[in-house]
């Protein structure tokens, strides 16, 4: 099934190669969860739906540099959203925004302390800690829990390998164990 939709997908990528208009086909497939990962980022409808335009348009006109390397097309999306929701925080001087709904706390939570149940104060102490993470450490998180990506999309949206992939993210969910561990000695 998996490879069907990638050999679906790379046709679209090839008949948007040679004629533009096909690209509304990979633009209708992807826009909402492009749209969600932005809006998860911004907190803002309105901007998330200029970035998530933007997106699309500088996809739309690099198209023709693009190389399937054995990840899907959304993965490309999501490094160019990435990098545009990143330049709209150089250039306004916002706060980074991080929405979780508490099925993703509870499973991070999950994640970090598996013999654990998450408890009120525990969720608030996640958002503490996820609040000290870097932009990249945030991002690495996001997008393997958030966004449910392969380690192997994960590296190829950050431009790393999928091994350094795995280590970051288990780093970053040590990172965040321990934060979690000091606010309970507290």
């Amino acid at each position: 099934m998996e490879s069907e939709i990638a050999m679906n997908e790379k046709d679209l990528i090839q008949q948007a190669k040679s004629d533009p208009t096909h690209f509304r086909q990979l633009y209708n497939l992807h826009f909402e969860e492009i749209f969600r990962f932005v809006i998860r980022r911004v907190g803002d409808i309105e901007t998330a739906k200029d970035i998530t335009q933007q997106v699309f348009l500088k996809a739309l006109l690099s198209l023709d540099k693009y190389t399937y390397r054995d990840v899907p097309f959304s993965s490309y999306l999501y490094r160019i959203a990435a990098n545009e929701c990143n330049q709209f925080f150089r250039d306004t001087s916002k706060v980074r925004y991080v929405s979780m709904d508490s099925d993703i706390q509870s499973m991070l939570i999950g994640e970090i302390s598996p013999e654990d149940t998450s408890t009120e104060s525990e969720l608030s102490d996640l958002s503490k800690a996820m609040e000290s993470l870097s932009v990249k450490e945030l991002l690495a998180i996001e997008l393997r829990y958030f966004e449910k990506k392969s380690f192997k999309e994960i590296a190829f949206i950050l431009k790393i390998s999928e091994n350094l992939a795995k280590v970051r993210t288990y780093r970053i969910l040590k990172k965040l164990k321990t934060a979690l561990e000091k606010s309970h000695e507290k």
